[in-house]
């Protein structure tokens, strides 16, 4: 049976340094891995929009020397004609040697991943998960910080939808003295199940507040996420909250000057264009960590060892 990466918790903590080690090498000498996917297609399977996600994909594996098939939208597929998950899966996995999947529905890439005979990975699965952007915040955060333990890190906005949140929270629960503090309305907080799961069964205390403002003095890193309107069943609630959080220079005051921002993307308002020129805006690295991170997730999966 072929490896899929479902969950970020399917990789120990071990191979995720062993992840991020390969994605620094990568960043230090990118050619020595110009032509180790030679002659391997990676096909991305997004039946749910996307920019970096997919588009790093694709950025990966051509610069690791393979080549890229798929889609983009479920339009373009034969989904649009009634096909099963499953049957477009297992069509797929006989022309590629890799899929990076994305779907709106949670479980999605478990389910299709049963009918693969290559190595599935999770792009993003309803509210539920994104390992690879979990990989992509924790090589961010690494080369940040220069270490994945001993940091308060607060993650703001919307928690209750956000699928960046849910993974991180649970990647990070199995490293030492990380600190949380969950900063969100009432009505989006972390799920249930993700606390039970990553942090109560593990006796790891968190914070709970509505107020960004009171704790910002304490973090080490902010993690800001957009209220995503696509998971929201009415339009009242979404513009009610949408504006919940808006980071700007000035609450930046009271912050630590060796503070980390990272913010998965899109976003919409939620951080001033005036914060991108703040020396601890590390967002558009983490864009481009997406990459390296996801170069190294190939090499693993297709057990290339350049």
């Amino acid at each position: 049976m072929p490896r899929n990466i479902i969950d970020v918790t399917d990789l120990t903590v071990e191979e995720i340094g062993g992840l991020i080690a390969t994605a620094e090498d990568i960043i230090a000498n990118p050619a020595k891995y110009q032509d180790a996917c030679a002659h391997r297609q990676l096909a991305t399977l997004f039946f749910e929009p996307s920019t970096r996600t997919r588009l790093s994909f694709e950025s990966a594996m051509l610069a690791l020397g393979g080549s890229v098939l798929g889609f983009s939208e479920a339009a373009s597929s034969s989904a649009a004609k009634g096909e099963t998950v499953g049957d477009t899966v297992h069509t797929v996995s006989c022309y590629a040697d890799v899929i990076a999947m994305r779907h709106p529905k949670e479980g999605a890439p478990y389910a299709a991943a049963q009918f693969s005979e290559v190595p599935i990975i999770n792009a993003g699965d309803g509210g539920h998960n994104h390992p690879t952007q979990t990989l992509t915040d924790l090589l961010t955060i690494h080369r940040e910080k220069g270490r994945l333990d001993g940091f308060t890190i607060g993650f703001c906005g919307d928690l209750k939808f956000g699928r960046t949140v849910h993974s991180l929270v649970s990647a990070l629960s199995r490293y030492e003295n990380v600190r949380f503090v969950l900063i969100s309305p009432a009505e989006l907080k972390l799920p249930r199940y993700v606390k039970e799961e990553a942090l109560k069964k593990r006796g790891i205390p968190y914070e709970q507040t509505e107020s960004l403002e009171e704790v910002m003095p304490r973090l080490d890193i902010l993690y800001m996420t957009r209220v995503q309107r696509e998971r929201f069943f009415n339009e009242e609630d979404y513009l009610r909250l949408k504006d919940s959080y808006i980071l700007t220079p000035e609450k930046l005051e009271a912050a630590k000057p060796d503070l980390s921002i990272l913010h998965p993307l899109p976003r919409v308002n939620e951080i001033s264009v005036a914060v991108d020129k703040d020396p601890r805006a590390a967002y558009w690295k983490q864009v481009k960590n997406g990459k390296f991170i996801r170069m190294a997730l190939i090499l693993k999966l297709l057990d290339i060892r350049v």
